[in-house]
């Protein structure tokens, strides 16, 4: 990788919370009725990032351990949860958490699992976790199979941005990337629809939330501009385009 992870998204926090993906209220619900969340649940969302996850438990009245490493991300998640008393912002990473032993019922991790360190995680993981508990990774995919749109987008992506094909190879295949942490039959997978409608500007700031995408400055930012305008114009329908995503959910205990 050509940036710490802790350090990918410093600069990326202003469009990291106005242009990335919630989360549906259906993965609240699909807890609750297969692993027994309830409002008395304790959290610990891991790579919180600026509170994305964390919030859709919080509005469930869930006392959340968001734990964050980069500052910037971890003080917007502060500043935008501000008004929830039962979250706590945790300096920590996955492997290293800070958090006492056997205190949470769930660890979650929304868009981060791929950048921990596998073995420490896990370990740490089964260190917080009360007897019973449930490890919960959460991703927005996008693909580009289907949408000629996004086809064009990732053709983009792949022209200039600086290391795309790298974080999408380090990501990979999520059952690959998921299932050493529980090991095979020990996970279970939920998969939700969930899109987002973009204007240009909004698409514009979607594609600079990417930790991936060049900034300004750097040489390939007005290469890549010119050919995200021309992707939206030949895409767009009454002035919007469509980014469709699956949301997965993966959820399992640890042996």
């Amino acid at each position: 990788m050509s940036a710490d992870p802790t350090s990918r998204f410093s600069s990326r926090v202003e469009n990291y919370i106005r242009y990335r993906p919630g989360y549906p209220r259906s993965v609240v619900e699909l807890l609750a009725g297969e692993c027994g969340l309830t409002p008395a649940s304790v959290v610990a969302d891991v790579g919180s990032g600026t509170g994305i996850l964390s919030e859709l438990f919080l509005r469930n009245g869930n006392r959340v351990y968001g734990v964050e490493p980069n500052r910037e991300m971890r003080e917007a998640g502060e500043r935008l949860l501000s008004t929830y008393d039962n979250f706590v912002s945790v300096e920590g990473r996955a492997e290293a958490t800070t958090v006492a032993a056997g205190s949470v019922d769930f660890v979650t991790s929304g868009q981060a699992l791929h950048w921990f360190e596998r073995d420490a995680a896990r370990r740490e993981f089964a260190r917080i976790l009360r007897p019973g508990g449930w490890v919960v990774a959460v991703w927005n995919d996008w693909s580009a199979e289907g949408s000629p749109f996004l086809q064009d987008y990732e053709r983009m992506l792949i022209d200039f941005s600086t290391d795309y094909q790298e974080v999408s190879r380090k990501a990979g295949n999520d059952d690959d990337l998921v299932y050493p942490y529980f090991g095979p039959g020990e996970v279970r997978l939920k998969t939700f629809g969930n899109q987002q409608v973009f204007d240009f500007e909004n698409l514009k700031g979607r594609l600079m939330s990417s930790s991936y995408a060049p900034e300004p400055g750097h040489p390939n930012f007005q290469p890549m501009m010119e050919r995200l305008a021309s992707i939206f114009e030949r895409h767009k329908e009454n002035g919007r385009v469509v980014f469709g995503y699956d949301t997965k959910v993966y959820y399992g205990q640890l042996r």
